[in-house]
């Protein structure tokens, strides 16, 4: 399962040593492969971050989310779905804005170009999981078990955590965490991420590799 806003998706930085920074928001990958925020981190040789010295590819405002994804790159997603498809007046460029709009980190925080990598990720998964905008709910989903043992994500008696929304979500160790993020209890309430965010675009937090 993919998710941030998710996905589990890409890390800017292409060494080991930047991977060991694990690419957390906000933070510097030293050229040692350390995490952190002051100029030692985010001066010379920084890897990835918001690198004061304009390295790999770190220390830019990222892409412009509402220049990328204008209006005729949405419908050419979901042109590709059948028009008789429940997500064709479902999802919309307005509601995944508002969406994106909730988390600054979304395609910013690296250059321009890493910024568009990262749409471009999104909307791929995004495209996959729904057939191009075409399905909100999992096929057959309700007919299948997608409660795992947790202690600290309990399944709720007669609740099913099939896939929803255009990440399709699923699992309760999903819907757990998804909901305390965005201010929901998704194990009692699996249906809220159809309507979270208007339109269903729950999370779009993608470089962290979170829940979506």
């Amino acid at each position: 399962m993919v998710l941030a806003l998710g996905l589990a998706l890409l890390c800017a930085a292409g060494s080991a040593a930047a991977q060991n920074c694990n690419c957390q928001q906000g933070y510097c990958c030293s050229k040692s492969g350390y995490r952190g925020t002051t100029s030692a981190y985010c001066d010379d040789g920084c890897q990835s971050g918001p690198c004061t010295n304009g390295g790999g590819g770190g220390g830019g405002s990222g892409a412009n989310v509402e220049s990328v994804v204008t209006q005729s790159f949405f419908n050419g997603i979901k042109s590709q779905a059948p028009n008789s498809c429940e997500g064709k007046n479902f999802y919309t460029r307005d509601a995944f804005l508002t969406a994106a709009s909730k988390y600054s980190g979304f395609a910013h925080g690296e250059s321009e170009v890493e910024g568009k990598r990262e749409i471009a990720a999104f909307f791929a998964n995004v495209a996959h999981e729904t057939g191009h905008l075409c399905y909100i709910n999992e096929i057959d989903g309700a007919s299948k078990n997608y409660c795992s043992s947790s202690t600290q994500w309990p399944c709720v008696r007669g609740k099913n955590y099939y896939g929803r929304g255009p990440l399709q979500l699923s699992t309760n160790l999903n819907y757990g965490p998804a909901g305390k993020d965005i201010g929901f209890d998704g194990l009692r309430n699996p249906d809220r991420p159809r309507l979270a965010s208007g339109g269903g675009y729950t999370r779009v937090k993608l470089s962290t590799g979170g829940l979506g």
